[in-house]
């Protein structure tokens, strides 16, 4: 097929490459602009972008889809399908009518759960048992569209939203070459019960709130783990918690309870928290013993609860 593939992280580079190496023709990439990172604040090119061009595929990064001229360059493509996967950019009407099997999103979650933004932190966050991948034929609304194939996989104990991206994107990969392979498929129609939106990650919801049961917090970290990563503030000053495990303990909330050279005990609402990495503000991600040889951590010292927080 003749493809126009629009993404722009990780996750869709995996798929615009499982579709490359499926024998489709991407005869264009949309990707968001160029963005300033790293320390020296320099332009990156998205992980798309870089992939299209070591395929020697055309990059297109308009700044929005509604300029004439940008639907123009998308029309003269002639493409049958346009995939599209974490773009980033609102597809106006005209846009999805232009290819002749319009455009199918890859979506990280079993719709209508979790339409929305950070579909894999929330599904975290819920604690729910499983997620999974819907390749859906998109329209204005979204993610309404009708669900063309879905995949569910388990959400392990363990799971972050790292190693879950990672097996999404895979599945996500693997289940669009699928679709382009049997289009046209029959649309299922997405029920109206059910429906959960998945906002976008803030940075202020990374604050720990150890008034929370130990289990929430177990998901809290997980979930928030590589960004922004879970925040706890202790003598004024924010550490990132990145591994912990629930331990059936009881304490005054906030409270350390117990120190080793492998685990701090931490109070919550219900249960405790057995912190076994963290970082302070500029420094590394260390295991405890090494991060309590340059910030010691004592029984009975406690972390600041968000009431205190100003």
């Amino acid at each position: 097929m003749k493809v126009i593939f629009a993404g722009t992280p990780e996750f869709a580079a995996q798929a615009l490459a499982a579709i490359v190496a499926a024998g489709h023709e991407v005869a264009l990439v949309l990707s968001q602009p160029d963005r300033p990172a790293g320390r020296g604040m320099t332009l990156q090119a998205s992980p798309v972008k870089k992939l299209a061009l070591e395929k020697g595929i055309e990059v297109f990064q308009p700044i929005s889809l509604k300029d004439p001229l940008a639907q123009q360059k998308i029309a003269a493509v002639g493409a049958e399908v346009m995939v599209v996967a974490a773009y980033g950019l609102i597809l106006p009407p005209l846009v999805l009518d232009l290819p002749r099997l319009g455009c199918l999103n890859i979506h990280a979650s079993l719709l209508p759960r979790w339409r929305g933004a950070a579909p894999i932190q929330r599904a975290l966050l819920a604690g729910d048992a499983e997620t999974g991948v819907c390749i859906m034929q998109m329209e204005a609304g979204l993610d309404t569209g009708p669900v063309l194939l879905r995949r569910a996989l388990p959400i392990f104990a363990d799971d972050t939203s790292s190693t879950l991206h990672d097996r999404l994107a895979a599945l996500g990969a693997a289940l669009v070459v699928e679709a382009l392979g049997s289009l046209p498929l029959p649309a299922e129609v997405q029920p109206s019960e059910g429906v959960t939106y998945a906002h976008k990650i803030e940075k202020a919801e990374a604050l720990i709130d150890w008034t929370k049961s130990a289990a929430e917090l177990d998901r809290h970290l997980r979930a928030f783990n590589p960004f922004p990563g879970a925040q706890a503030v202790f003598a004024g000053q924010t550490l990132k918690l990145w591994q912990a495990a629930p331990v059936v303990v009881n304490g005054e909330i906030g409270r350390i309870l117990a120190v080793d050279r492998s685990t701090i005990v931490v109070a919550c609402g219900q249960g405790g928290l057995a912190i076994s990495e963290l970082q302070k503000a500029g420094g590394k991600r260390l295991p405890v013993q090494q991060f309590l040889a340059g910030h010691p951590l004592k029984v009975g010292d406690r972390f600041d609860l968000p009431a205190e927080i100003s």
